[in-house]
């Protein structure tokens, strides 16, 4: 679970928009829409919600469906229902690499198929051919983007692989926004359209996700710029998780990682984690303008859960710490 926590506070590219902190704590009010059923723990999701706000996270939203149950509710200064929109940050991957996946099974792409190939005067020469798969899967090697800076999405790439050198494509796994912004080019270059126009063709309109958008101007776009709410979120981890969004093949993908001891991003980008109870849980994490969320689900949809906290920015690890006491609660007795 520590996983899951830690890489809540990991979001886009882009710097996420601080909150701003609290003076002091206000107190808390714990808001129920839906009450558990089945073996979903209400009291235990009260409990992590009870505390807020405080000087680390302002307001928290959480939603948990499935076959175990459901329950809703939200805490402190998150001010809207829990439907609410809000900016998922880098769980836009899953998104792209949707997007990525439906371009293989068509055939007008192969995971094998080179950042190289595909983008030729993208990276600096003397780069070692990055595959697809490796992008999606945070194993393609690229150093972190230290002189990353705002702009074009080429902008983007360019300024992020100015400075620093890149290791070995597929010998580790290294979580880097920057795979995602590439994959963003790779869809636009595959399909001559833009990437939001191709999102929207592809994922929005199919799913009726009408919550779901990415602004114009928020510079993450394809690797963080996304803004949804939970009720899209649950839709689109179910279908690409039941296969309304890909093939078989490749929603196999989804659900393999790379042959390394540290891998835990799949080639479709899903992030595994193993709960403190031996559950193992698949999503994504991210954090964009004020918002920490995430969303997670166990391979067989009994549980779904989607998450967004309000930190304020004061102290990472106490934030660490509550996002993991809400997503603990919301798959106790998983």
């Amino acid at each position: 679970m520590a996983t899951l926590a830690a890489l809540a506070m990991a979001g886009a590219a882009a710097p996420a928009t601080a909150s701003p902190s609290l003076s002091s704590p206000a107190s808390s009010t714990v808001s129920v829409v839906a009450p558990g059923h089945g073996r979903v723990d209400p009291d235990a999701l009260r409990e992590a919600l009870a505390g807020l706000p405080d000087a680390y996270v302002r307001g928290a939203m959480v939603s948990v469906t499935g076959r175990d149950g459901q329950w809703s509710g939200t805490a402190g200064e998150w001010r809207g229902p829990v439907e609410e929109d809000f900016a998922i940050g880098s769980v836009t991957k899953l998104f792209t690499s949707a997007v990525v996946l439906q371009l293989v099974g068509e055939g007008r792409l192969s995971l094998d198929d080179t950042v190289q190939e595909v983008l030729p005067d993208l990276l600096p020469e003397g780069y070692e051919p990055i595959t697809l798969a490796q992008l999606l899967s945070h194993t393609s090697g690229l150093q972190q983007p230290s002189c990353v800076r705002p702009g074009t999405p080429v902008e983007v790439v360019k300024s992020a692989v100015s400075c620093g050198t890149p290791t070995t494509p597929g010998a580790t796994v290294q979580y880097n926004g920057i795979n995602y912004f590439i994959a963003g080019l790779v869809i636009e270059k595959a399909t001559g359209r833009p990437y939001a126009e191709e999102l929207d063709r592809r994922v929005v309109r199919p799913l009726g996700l009408r919550h779901t958008r990415l602004p114009a101007d928020d510079w993450a776009w394809a690797e963080g710029g996304l803004v949804s709410n939970a009720g899209d979120l649950r839709r689109f981890a179910t279908a690409l998780t039941r296969g309304g969004l890909l093939r078989p093949a490749e929603r196999k993908l989804l659900f393999t990682t790379p042959p390394l001891p540290d891998a835990r991003f799949s080639y479709g980008g899903l992030m595994t984690v193993r709960l403190d109870n031996g559950v193992v849980v698949w999503g994504k994490t991210g954090t964009n303008h004020g918002y920490t969320s995430g969303v997670f689900a166990t391979p067989g949809l009994d549980r779904v859960v989607v998450y967004s906290t309000l930190p304020t920015g004061k102290d990472v690890d106490e934030e660490v710490k509550r996002v993991k006491g809400i997503a603990e609660a919301a798959f106790t007795g998983a």
